[in-house]
């Protein structure tokens, strides 16, 4: 295959199961992180089974230092056909408490990160063409209480996959957005949490908290990264498990010249009556 990929966070979780698998499949694999003993880790791992890895120790929050990587890659490899942005962080906390680094930090690894990778891999697309997947989250699409600036970031993603799915068309280069569920190091404190929590309570455990595996995650990466169709791009794939969705932009609901008119009809929806 010789196509090289850049997986951003890769080290650990759902970007270390897409370096593994995609590797096994013929990418030499760029395999990214913050600490080096976790990056060295997974290139090992992908040479021992016959692969081809190397790694960059980067904050993709830092422009200078996603600078410096992409260059090395290129100067390696020659050029780069796919970037997976998958580096994540959290600071949870409800918004009038969060404070400015708490906001800024999430807001700099998933959103500018995902900006500074893409605008500095696209030179080396443009001219044969590759393929964008931010990993963004439902949180994006529908919010997340105590998570305002994960949100925020996430749904900043899905603007950014919607506008470059339009400017990158011409030089056939796809991008798409996957808002993955499955047991991380992220996720599982909170599903720990939550497990103990229903337990207690005596209470199901919610169906949308019961996730999938990281490499369901990958399985459908590589499968979508081999769709040979052009036109399949700005779309947002959720996967948990076996079970994928496709979401829809949004779109508008209803239109009138009588704002009035669309206050009842919001209501009504809600199954309210007017006042």
């Amino acid at each position: 295959m010789n196509k090289t990929v850049l997986i951003t966070g890769a080290t650990r979780g759902i970007g270390r199961c897409l370096a593994l698998r995609l590797a096994r499949h013929g990418y030499r694999v760029a395999v990214n992180g913050t600490r080096q003993p976790g990056i060295d880790c997974v290139v090992e791992d992908i040479r021992q089974h016959g692969g081809e890895a190397s790694g960059y120790c980067a904050d993709v929050a830092n422009p200078d230092e996603v600078t410096a990587m992409v260059n090395a890659i290129v100067t390696k490899y020659g050029n780069i056909d796919v970037l997976i942005h998958n580096a994540g962080n959290l600071r949870d906390r409800k918004c009038m408490n969060m404070t400015d680094e708490e906001w800024n930090s999430v807001i700099d690894v998933h959103l500018n990160g995902a900006f500074y990778c893409i605008r500095r891999v696209l030179p080396h697309m443009t001219e044969h063409g590759g393929d964008i997947v931010l990993m963004t989250s439902t949180a994006g699409l529908k919010g997340s209480v105590g998570q305002v600036n994960y949100s925020a970031a996430k749904a900043g993603m899905l603007g950014m996959v919607w506008t470059l799915s339009e400017e990158l068309r011409r030089y056939r280069i796809r991008i798409n957005a996957i808002t993955p569920a499955a047991l991380t190091d992220m996720t599982r404190p909170v599903i720990e949490f939550l497990t103990e929590k229903y337990a207690q309570r005596n209470e199901p455990f919610p169906e949308h908290w019961k996730v999938g595996e990281s490499d369901d995650v990958a399985c459908f990466v590589k499968l979508l990264l081999e769709q040979p169709d052009m036109d399949l791009t700005g779309e947002t794939f959720g996967v948990n498990g076996p079970d994928v969705t496709l979401w829809q932009k949004p779109s508008i609901i209803q239109k009138s010249g009588d704002a009035a008119a669309i206050f009842d009809s919001w209501r009504n929806r809600r199954g309210g009556g007017t006042c």
